[in-house]
């Protein structure tokens, strides 16, 4: 089984380019399962109902989010009422939403979890903990498991990967929107990235405009961010599964650059 992930959409540029490319990658990959991270899709900052719906449309399967997700008050009728839309699971009882889905493709079944970091991040329960007792609970349930974990450090998010070496297909990190270099797969068999780096505009600050982002740096001043009008470059992430599962086979980096 091949799994496509693609990292942060960012406004409009990132949407643009995921619903252009998408199914072209599909097909250039060969990928059975689209998992797309939707948190910054609306203008930088949360989703709604009608980009998750394009998203899908465009070819996603699931769509993962992270902090940014509850930007939007009524976010939570779409979390409850969409299970392919995900949230960090490790936000306390009373959450709308979850942070797992099971998706049944063509090439077997995937539980996709999401989940968020602690450092430097919003307090919230531990992933660690959080992710073994999802573990516990979908065991002998899917043939691969994919992990988003939406994670501002590095160090944490490098130990999140060793930590479930073995026990998961596959751990990527979202967030910070710059993609890295250290794909590979861990001595248990699972493929990790630091992280998977963002579909957003090629010429800006993390995806946001870079005038605004340096006076903001210069300033010190809460300025508040705006995406980059240009043209998106979409990063990501092609994992193979292998035997005996849940392993991975290869990983394989992917960067596509769009021209609208």
């Amino acid at each position: 089984m091949r799994i496509l992930i693609l990292g942060d959409v960012i406004g409009q540029p990132g949407i643009r380019a995921v619903v252009s490319a998408l199914k072209g990658l599909v097909r250039d990959h060969r990928a059975d399962v689209v998992i797309v991270n939707g948190e910054n899709a609306d203008e930088g900052f949360g989703i709604s109902p009608a980009i998750a719906d394009q998203l899908f449309k465009a070819g996603a399967d699931v769509i993962t989010t992270g902090n940014h997700v509850w930007h939007h008050d009524d976010i939570g009728d779409l979390l409850n009422g969409n299970p392919r839309v995900l949230r960090p699971d490790n936000y306390p009882g009373g959450a709308p939403g979850s942070g797992l889905y099971i998706h049944e493709g063509r090439g077997g079944r995937v539980a996709v979890i999401n989940l968020q970091g602690r450092d430097r991040m919003p307090a919230i329960d531990c992933p660690f903990r959080r992710a073994r007792d999802i573990l516990k609970r979908i065991k002998g349930q899917a043939d691969a498991v994919v992990v988003d974990f939406h994670a501002e450090s590095t160090e944490e998010k490098e130990a999140f990967a060793h930590y479930l070496d073995g026990d998961v297909t596959v751990v990527y990190g979202t967030h910070t929107h710059v993609q890295t270099a250290d794909e590979r797969i861990l001595p248990g068999g699972t493929a990790a990235i630091t992280d998977i780096g963002a579909c957003g505009p090629d010429q800006s600050v993390i995806g946001f405009d870079p005038a605004i982002s340096v006076r903001r740096v210069i300033t010190q001043l809460p300025l508040r961010n705006e995406v980059a009008a240009n043209a998106a470059t979409l990063h990501g992430l092609v994992v193979t599964t292998g035997e005996p599962a849940p392993r991975a086979a290869s990983v394989e980096r992917i960067q596509f650059r769009s021209l609208i």
